[in-house]
């Protein structure tokens, strides 16, 4: 039996997500604006690039976890990978925020590309073992959800990190630049400081996690050495019998709806603070801090309301009521009925909707990933494998999906609804009324009306409290039988 779990293992377990916290903020948030609105880059070129990344990613999140599931070593199956992505992904993530000066169109394009594909490729070296890792920490079904609640805290602490150091300091306004998010020379320390707290998470989370090494799920089978090419091949093996799970299946095709729904929100954000709302910095900065705010508490709820409900029915419950806050700021607007635009309640009521828009997240976030380490138990049952690497790489690849394909459609839909760029764009008054009212609609109802199609995949997912406690007792006879024949 191993030891129980104490709370700095949990701690620093859950310190580890900070990195992809501060990363998918920064590249959610910062990266769309940055290239397209402040240095000029054609938004569908900036969307394309993020979406070449993210096909990278289609081919290199599965691989990671394949890799990581069969690992033989004194480190275990995750930790050498944790330790050996963090100055890569630094070195990278540094480089996407300090292009060099006088670049032409296609060279911006081709260093976008570029950088973003290696910070990707830094962070899945680290992500997909260190969420598989999660659920390999514990089989308690209320435990996993307090493990994964734990990670996706200190992920949001990641984005009020970034937030913060964003608009209050980085980015804050000044009398040399009234819009600080346009000054070009704070981009590059923003990004440095960014990388220094992504180490630390890092090894902190490997450090801190390294003594449960000798209780954890060794490499199962015969031990063979591949190939690059043997790799790969088991790598898309590993990935069919994933696809082939039907509770997984269906679960990943929720996940990646809304995943790519909050993609496209996050990459229009400071277009809709900045043109549509007209907020200050002081205003962004409260706006967009109460959103990880308010997935913390809901990160910390969720344990607690899968006592009452399943986890399917959380995911569910969560992705609607974003969906539904998503929707009614922009059409009361639209129906004269909202706060007008420097009004003193205008902040305050976007700070509540953006608040419960947070706990909604928040619990479906949790639930999702919960759900993900059952149906691993589930899948160890009909193969005899344990793959968590497998099915945690797709929960890797849906997150990276909210920035990328989040990225290549809000940039494509620039573009189709003519958004002028350019850091002279200052205000809503360079804009067209009918440009503003198309934005309105493409980041509100327009989005968030795929949402129904999250509801009928994840109805679909038959995945409950009684099947897996059903798993878990089948695993544990399956377990036995395998030991009392070695």
């Amino acid at each position: 039996m191993s030891p129980s779990l104490t709370f700095n293992t949990k701690f620093a377990y859950g310190f580890g997500q900070l990195a992809e916290g501060l990363k998918n903020a920064a590249l959610g948030t910062f990266v769309l604006f940055y290239y397209n609105q402040v240095l000029g880059l054609p938004g569908t070129l900036a969307g394309l690039a993020v979406a070449v990344a993210l096909v990278f990613d289609a081919v290199t999140d599965p691989l990671a976890g394949s890799i990581s599931d069969n690992w033989r070593g004194r480190l275990g199956r995750r930790h050498p990978f944790m330790y050996a992505s963090a100055i890569p992904l630094a070195i990278s993530f540094y480089l996407l925020f300090s292009p060099p000066e006088g670049l032409s169109e296609f060279a911006l394009f081709l260093w976008l590309t570029v950088t973003i594909i290696a910070t990707r490729g830094s962070m899945t070296l680290y992500h997909v073992p260190h969420i598989a890792l999660g659920a390999e920490l514990s089989e308690d079904y209320q435990e996993r959800s307090q493990i994964v609640s734990f990670r996706y805290v200190m992920s949001f602490v990641g984005f009020f990190l970034c937030y913060g150091l964003g608009f209050a300091w980085f980015f804050r306004d000044t009398s040399e630049f009234p819009n600080g998010q346009f000054n070009v020379a704070a981009y590059e320390p923003f990004a440095l400081s960014l990388s220094v707290l992504m180490v630390v998470s890092i090894f902190w989370s490997a450090k801190g996690t390294q003594h449960r090494i000798p209780h954890l799920p060794q490499a199962t089978g015969e031990h063979v050495k591949l190939s690059m090419l043997g790799v790969v091949s088991r790598m898309l093996t590993d990935t069919w019998l994933a696809i082939r799970n039907p509770y997984f299946a269906w679960l990943f095709a929720g996940a990646m709806v809304i995943f790519v729904m909050v993609g496209v929100d996050g990459a229009l954000n400071l277009y809709i603070f900045e043109y549509f709302w007209e907020l200050d910095s002081q205003g962004k900065l409260f706006v967009l801090l109460v959103y990880p705010v308010g997935i913390i508490v809901g990160s910390i709820v969720s344990p607690f309301t899968h006592r009452y409900i399943n986890k399917r029915t959380g995911v569910i419950i969560g992705a609607l009521g974003w969906s539904v806050l998503q929707v009614i700021p922009i059409v009361l607007r639209m129906l004269d009925w909202f706060p007008e635009n420097g009004s003193d309640l205008l902040v305050p009521t976007l700070v509540a909707v953006k608040f419960i828009q947070g706990v909604f997240s928040g619990n479906s976030l949790v639930s999702f990933n919960s759900m993900l380490a059952d149906i691993a138990d589930a899948h160890e049952v009909t193969t005899g494998k344990r793959q968590e690497g497998i099915f945690f790489a797709a929960a890797s690849f849906a997150t990276k999906a909210t920035s990328g394909a989040g990225s290549l459609l809000a940039g494509i839909g620039l573009d189709l609804i003519n958004w002028p760029r350019g850091a002279h764009i200052q205000s809503a008054s360079d804009i067209p009324p009918e440009t503003l009212m198309w934005l309105g609609l493409f980041y509100g109802p327009i989005v968030a009306a795929f949402a129904v199609f999250n509801v009928i995949f994840n109805l679909k997912c038959k995945m409950t409290r009684e099947t897996h406690e059903e798993t878990v007792l089948r695993l544990d006879e399956l377990r036995a039988e395998r030991a009392s024949r070695a």
